[in-house]
């Protein structure tokens, strides 16, 4: 019996009993686990992410990330006096991600994997990406309203812009206590808008705007500026605008700079190859992959399960669901003042959920018309989208830091 006890205290049926919450938690991660291998909602994020719940959850695995607001010494420790006292998630979750480190290198593969082109050909589309940023501000009053104070609210509210490492490098910065409930709302929202996008479009936007061909609104009404050699143009690009973005919003550096320098690198060509090619393979996987394990490791039972993070969840969705109506009511506006007219769904790609989110929009007009192909006009947006939201956290970043 003395040997039956004693293998039953090596186990963690006896912690799960007595705290009960984190079996809720375990459920939440295999939930999670289903919706990205099965579902294939965001894979890449979501299955390390919900890993590193269960991880974080595991009673006795010694992987939870510990809060410095609970432990305040922590942050005063050496890595390697982290890994000894507090374990290996929480040496890789204050290096790496603490520090702010993850979300620029992300960052940098985003830019290397992402084409400019369809901006760049649609310059005025590109504006709309801008208005879908309504939905950040806007939750960022009312979060105030309710009692947040301003940094918490404003990392609440970057959830609107639907970029996982732009949400995650805010919180970092202005409410790390907030980051696993924020980025768990971020990237479940992202894995979403399969859904969320046709939900709004279908409460917002008629057939007939829907039916909008922007390919016969090109051919009515062709541009009279041609881009001569689109090659140099997307070269020239990510210097210019990074430079541009340095001197007006500093505190966007380090998201903003790294996505045009990993654009850059790809545009260049063979000379920079294999640049681009580690960039966008090898630095992006290894980032995506302690990101999710980390930010996992933070969701506990006891950082996760109260109203503030409740508050957060139903308030990401909000976020969300704005700035698509933004984009949206952007566009209305727009084709109420110009002959030459744009499809609605454009402006619902104002989000950073680069390609999916045009792709969505792209499938919803071919189902009004087979020959409404809108993915390159999506992008156009969607891709100044992604920028508009990093620099809108910089300038968040920038008031309240």
């Amino acid at each position: 019996m003395e040997v039956l006890n004693r293998l039953y205290e090596m186990t963690a049926f006896g912690e799960l009993v007595s705290e009960p919450l984190t079996i809720v938690m375990i459920l939440l991660a295999f939930f999670l686990l289903y919706l990205g291998i099965k579902k294939k909602y965001e894979p890449l994020l979501l299955v390390p992410i919900a890993f590193g719940i269960l991880l974080a959850n595991f009673p006795g695995g010694n992987m939870a990330v510990i809060s410095d607001v609970d432990v305040p010494e922590i942050s005063h420790l050496t890595i390697i006096e982290i890994a000894k006292d507090y374990g290996i998630m929480n040496m890789l979750y204050y290096a790496l991600i603490k520090t702010g480190l993850l979300p620029p290198l992300i960052f940098l593969g985003v830019g290397a994997m992402t084409d400019f082109g369809p901006m760049l050909r649609n310059l005025r589309l590109a504006f709309f990406g801008a208005a879908a940023q309504i939905g950040i501000f806007t939750v960022l009053i009312t979060a105030v309203f309710m009692g947040y104070d301003m940094k918490e609210a404003a990392s609440l509210g970057i959830i609107g812009g639907a970029d996982g490492p732009t949400a995650i490098y805010t919180a970092i910065k202005l409410a790390p206590h907030l980051l696993g409930p924020i980025a768990i709302a971020a990237y479940s929202y992202m894995a979403l808008v399969p859904v969320i996008i046709p939900f709004v479009v279908k409460l917002s936007v008629s057939k007939k705007e829907l039916a909008i061909n922007m390919k016969e609104q090109d051919r009515k009404f062709p541009s009279s500026r041609k881009i001569k050699d689109l090659k140099t143009l997307k070269i020239i690009f990510p210097i210019v605008l990074a430079t541009l973005v340095a001197l007006l919003v500093p505190s966007s550096v380090p998201l903003v700079g790294m996505l045009l320098f990993g654009n850059l690198i790809k545009e260049i060509g063979p000379d920079t190859h294999r640049l681009f090619s580690a960039a966008s393979e090898t630095i992006m996987n290894t980032a995506t992959i302690f990101l999710g394990l980390t930010v996992g490791g933070t969701m506990t039972a006891k950082s996760f399960l109260n109203s503030d993070t409740l508050f957060i969840v139903v308030g990401g969705f909000i976020a969300f669901a704005i700035s698509i109506l933004g984009g949206i009511f952007a566009v209305k506006l727009y084709n109420l003042f110009n002959k030459k007219k744009i499809n609605p769904l454009i402006g619902a790609t104002g989000l950073s959920a680069v390609p999916m989110a045009s792709r969505v929009a792209n499938e919803l007009a071919l189902k009004v018309d087979p020959k409404n192909h809108l993915l390159q006009y999506a992008m156009s947006s969607n891709i100044s989208g992604v920028i508009g939201s990093a620099v809108a956290a910089g300038v968040l970043i920038s008031f309240l830091s």
